[in-house]
């Protein structure tokens, strides 16, 4: 094995911070978990945690330093390293822990600190409204099933008269240490579940958690002009938090059901009227029924053609938290007559043989095709 300073970069005079600093960088590098299956690598990462285990304690590094490598390495082989001469009695397993915690994305934090408390879930309700409840707003009662604080602990867990005590399996820390030949392992406590305190005497009825199962009835408020799709966030509505930990929200998602009449587009309506021919010829006025329950009357212009639209300014839904309103656009069908009497027979022919032009529309597309009667055959 090569010079212990050389191997991690180093010269003689090397502070024990730049020793440190050395060490992390190629501990990175050669981790085992960044280098799966590479032999070479493994080897490497033994030899510089080796090098590093003796330089950085101080009275380790002056008898390297006055033996040199070769005497040194005899001396130690009968000591009480572990594998490849390193020892995890010393205070390598400190810096070993904050290298792996660098590695992992600061993953492998204690949660150990004596709270057994832990935030309640999120939940969510979904609620159908119509279009008219929409277009008002309206408060409605839902009901729903959630975890509360336990009335008999006062969401604690614990029995009256008990409280929580140090975690005997892991003093407090929350996790348990062990050492599988050459690593280090760390698991969460299965006693206390990585809180580090454990409830002497849990309560009955919640078992310890300080929380049941209950139904709920709470009143929610529908804004006026909301849309299919919107959230409403209650906060701290949701699930009650273990052993006295906040709350979560409640998140309301809003479903509009279709309308039999008007189909919506943010804040516009659309609908579709069909009139009789004689009110699209002549002009006249239609009603047909508005949002918000009144009979709207609809001008009819003289000429009215089938798919035009007429717009009502301001007949539309309301915008979600203001004043203003959309507009309501209605296409028109221009109903053809049928079950004609023979003077409306009579009429419309007597109509249709006076020479002035009343349907341009379809006598200019007439005087399109003529050109093309000489290339068809019957």
């Amino acid at each position: 094995m090569a010079d212990y300073y050389q191997l991690l970069g180093v010269d003689r005079n090397a502070s024990a911070e730049d020793i440190k600093k050395a060490f992390r960088k190629l501990a990175m590098k050669y981790h085992p978990d960044k280098n799966p299956g590479d032999v070479k690598a493994e080897e490497t990462f033994k030899e510089i945690n080796q090098a590093y285990e003796v330089l950085s304690n101080a009275e380790k590094r002056k008898t390297y330093d006055q033996y040199g490598h070769e005497h040194y390495q005899r001396a130690q082989s009968g000591g009480g390293a572990g594998p490849g001469g390193f020892d995890f009695s010393s205070g390598f397993s400190d810096i070993f822990d904050e290298v792996f915690n660098d590695f992992m994305g600061g993953g492998r934090k204690r949660r150990g600190g004596g709270s057994m408390q832990q935030p309640g879930s999120d939940l969510r309700y979904n609620l159908d409204i119509t279009l008219e409840e929409a277009f008002k707003g309206k408060k409605t009662t839902i009901k729903f099933s959630s975890q509360m604080a336990c009335e008999s602990c006062q969401g604690t867990g614990a029995a009256e008269g008990s409280s929580q005590v140090t975690c005997p399996s892991c003093q407090g820390a929350g996790r348990i240490r062990s050492q599988q030949g050459f690593f280090a392992f760390e698991r969460t406590c299965a006693q206390c579940q990585g809180a580090g305190v454990i409830i002497e005497k849990p309560c009955r009825p919640c078992q310890g958690q300080g929380r049941v199962n209950k139904q709920r009835t709470l009143e929610v408020t529908i804004p006026v002009g909301v849309e299919d799709g919107t959230r409403i966030r209650l906060a701290g509505e949701g699930e009650s938090g273990l052993r006295g930990g906040g709350a979560g929200d409640l998140y309301i998602f809003l479903s509009i059901k279709a309308h039999t009449f008007f189909e919506r587009q943010a804040e516009h309506l659309f609908c579709h009227a069909t009139i009789p021919m004689v009110t699209a010829t002549l002009g006249g006025i239609i009603e047909i029924p508005g949002i918000e329950g009144k009979r709207l009357k609809v001008p009819i212009p003289e000429g009215t053609q089938a798919g035009q639209k007429i717009r009502l300014k301001g007949q539309g839904m309301p915008k979600l938290r203001s004043t203003l309103r959309g507009d309501l656009y209605i296409d028109v069908t221009v109903e053809t007559p049928v079950n004609l009497t023979e003077r409306q027979k009579e009429l419309l022919k007597e109509f249709s043989g006076i020479g002035n032009k009343t349907s341009p529309k379809s006598e200019g597309f007439f005087d399109k095709i003529k050109g093309l009667w000489g290339d068809l055959t019957e």
